[in-house]
């Protein structure tokens, strides 16, 4: 399977949601996320891997907080509170969820 950023927009703008599910296999998931203004996204049950595809920002992970450019690479573990701030317009993301729930162990 192969999707490129530029298709995976245009099927998350063809509905209306922040984010599109595009593959799944096994535990992996890999989805697509282009936030509105406002990240409300809340702790997850799985380990997860963002990597951003477009637009600046900040990135809060747990008691930290990061700039990110495209290309940056961004590790949540399972149940940590996290979400961008203050993103450029064109702020968008792949979202990879891997492991069982509550993450993967040490």
């Amino acid at each position: 399977m192969k999707i490129n950023p530029t298709e995976a927009l245009e099927k998350l703008a063809a509905q209306d949601s922040p984010f599109l599910t595009l593959f799944s296999h096994g535990t992996l998931e890999v989805e697509i996320y282009k936030p509105e203004k406002v990240d409300l996204q809340t702790p997850h049950t799985r380990d997860e891997v963002y990597v951003v595809i477009s637009g600046t920002g900040e990135f809060i992970n747990g008691d930290k907080r990061t700039t990110f450019t495209p290309g940056d690479f961004l590790f949540v573990p399972a149940g940590v509170e996290h979400r961008f701030e203050n993103f450029t317009e064109d702020f968008s993301t792949w979202v990879l969820f891997y492991g069982p729930e509550g993450g993967e162990s040490k």
